[in-house]
């Protein structure tokens, strides 16, 4: 029953973020975090280099998804320091992919997708896995429990894109037709559920001039989609369907990912199915081979509390935080806006 409450919560107090998240990030003045002084320019002002909202929110989503993972395999029994590396193993891959993907799919090498990163995630983890057991096994450790483990990892997914989408929405990508383009059953359906996107500065309005005009909440669609999908997998997952919620959390946010393209206008390459529609539709498929080829194990039945109890450790909590911070300074150092910053004396309070 703890398990079932946990579940409960947790889905309660994301409910309420994203509720407040879709009213205020639309706006102009959740795009910057803060802008540091790099260099003076020509005129006396700095240029300045802009920390973005952006890169707070992709780092706090990576580190909730490392988090969950670690409470879910700690809910089994997974020792901490094997969690730690297959995780370490796994962001290693995806991280850099975000980038890598979009310069080999988009030819643009100053933004992210998590399309492409999530892809190489579900390529690699299951290899990850299974080499991490071997060296489990070779030092003479009880391996881990592949397909509870690979579950794990999806439900973890889930959750960290769902929240990571809040980025999307305070940058201004990955967002949706205007509603004035679209079918008429997308107009009728999101026209008093839709986004109006403020601020020159956002991706929307310098890529595609939408800024003011409403479109499809496509990010909204999904941070909602994925947390409902993490929530009933997390679940199963605590119920001991590993198969089930392991299915459940990889096949439908990949087959949301191939069909929220049609509900998108940004730039997902020249072709009528984009290359993200594909990996989606490959992923699927993978991830129930992954399932049948994986063994089964024994698995203790979880418990929510031993999975919290598995983060008490200061060490642990201090690598999260250097882990937040390196994902922020990755991702959120805008290098497609710039700022100028002056100084001044307030004469009246010396």
């Amino acid at each position: 029953m703890i398990n079932l409450i946990f579940v409960g919560l947790l889905g309660g107090a994301l409910g309420l973020v994203l509720r407040w998240a879709f009213q205020h990030f639309p706006d102009e003045e959740w795009q910057f975090l803060a802008a540091v002084p790099q260099a003076r320019g020509a005129g006396g002002a700095w240029e300045g280099i802009n920390l973005t909202w952006y890169g707070a929110l992709s780092a706090s989503a990576y580190t909730f998804g490392v988090i969950l993972f670690l409470v879910l395999t700690g809910s089994i029994a997974i020792p901490r320091l094997a969690a730690c590396a297959l995780m370490a193993a796994v962001l290693a891959l995806c991280v850099p992919a975000s980038r890598w993907v979009a310069r080999i799919v988009e030819n643009k090498r100053h933004t992210f997708t998590v399309g492409g990163a999530s892809f190489v995630g579900m390529v690699m983890a299951p290899w990850a896995i299974v080499l991490l057991n071997g060296i489990l096994a070779f030092l003479g450790s009880q391996p881990m429990p592949s397909l509870a483990v690979l579950s794990a990892l999806a439900v973890s997914y889930a959750f960290g894109e769902g929240i990571g989408r809040l980025a999307c929405i305070s940058f201004g990508c990955c967002y949706g037709r205007s509603l004035e383009s679209s079918p008429p059953f997308w107009a009728r359906t999101f026209g008093n559920r839709h986004f109006v996107f403020h601020g020159k500065t956002k991706k929307i309005a310098y890529a595609s001039q939408l800024d003011g005009r409403a479109v499809i909440p496509v990010q909204a669609l999904t941070a909602v989609g994925y947390i409902a999908t993490g929530l009933i997998s997390m679940g199963l997952f605590l119920s001991s369907f590993f198969g089930a919620s392991f299915l459940l959390a990889a096949g439908v946010t990949q087959a949301w990912r191939a069909f929220s393209e049609l509900l998108r206008a940004d730039y997902r390459g020249e072709q009528p199915v984009s290359a993200y529609q594909i990996m989606a539709i490959l992923s699927i498929v993978y991830a129930f081979l992954a399932r049948w080829v994986l063994p089964e194990a024994d698995v203790m039945p979880p418990s929510i509390i031993q999975g919290l109890k598995a983060l008490w450790s200061p060490g642990l909590l201090l690598v999260l935080q250097g882990l937040w911070v390196s994902i922020f300074l990755y991702t959120g150092r805008s290098t497609v806006t710039g700022s100028s910053i002056s100084f001044h004396v307030k004469e009246d309070r010396i």
